[in-house]
């Protein structure tokens, strides 16, 4: 059974407020309202507004400046990223990517996941694990997760390869919205069937991306381990300093 959580408050009065300077209300370039006038306006505590205000200027809607407060800096530009696996696992359409599907099935959620999808220890989740290959090695692995009921009425558990995204699937068939992407890095020895799919020798290392997606109220729908061969990988990123 499928249940609509309600996103928590502050994200709430964030969307009221980012849709505000879409239509217009508050222009690029003007003052938003101040903390107070929030509270009274919407009714809420200063620590909902100050919150909402904080991710609308993590996600580049508002910018602060001294001496004039929080400013509207508009839509912001959609930057190109070059290095983002947690886009990639939430786009890659695999009938069009050079690669197998490798497994596909129910299993007990690893415990590095089951948090992260509010699930108990030893539930079961619906695993689709896919090797991405260039020229006939093997670079990445990974292995998404989904919720039992979320796969439920999906093509997530053919054996057959995607025609079209995993997210583009689940907005289609469940109405689910992706709205945010958690990505967590850290290095960890394979196991021995991840090492022996990615090719690697005794005792080399990998780089473990994973990739927590959300809705806008912060649930967890797809959580995917993309595996690097820690000696073939360079990670970049460029960003801005506000």
């Amino acid at each position: 059974m499928a249940y609509e959580v309600e996103p928590p408050k502050y994200v709430r009065l964030a969307q009221t407020i980012q849709r505000r300077i879409e239509d217009g209300t508050y222009p690029p370039g003007t003052r938003v309202p101040s903390e107070n006038q929030l509270v009274q306006a919407f009714g809420m505590s200063r620590p909902t507004v100050v919150r909402a205000l904080e991710l609308l200027k993590r996600d580049g809607w508002l910018e602060s400046r001294q001496g004039f407060g929080t400013i509207v800096r508009g839509r912001p530009e959609v930057v190109e990223q070059k290095d983002r696996r947690g886009r990639d696992a939430l786009e890659r359409d695999e009938s069009q990517t050079s690669g197998r599907l490798v497994e596909v099935g129910e299993v007990p959620v690893p415990a590095r996941v089951a948090s992260t999808l509010g699930l108990p220890k030893r539930a079961k989740v619906l695993m689709r694990r896919f090797l991405v290959e260039e020229d006939g090695e093997a670079v990445e692995l990974v292995s998404s997760y989904f919720p039992a009921g979320l796969a439920e009425g999906t093509e997530l558990g053919s054996s057959e390869a995607l025609s079209g995204s995993v997210r583009k699937h689940l907005e289609a068939r469940k109405r689910a919205r992706f709205d945010h992407v958690t990505e967590r890095v850290s290095a960890r020895l394979p196991e021995s069937s991840e090492a022996e799919l990615l090719g690697l020798p005794d005792g080399v290392p990998v780089l473990s991306v994973l990739v927590i997606a959300c809705d806008a109220s912060g649930q967890a729908l797809q959580v995917s381990d993309v595996l690097l061969p820690a000696d073939r990988q360079e990670l970049e990123d460029t960003y801005r300093l506000s």
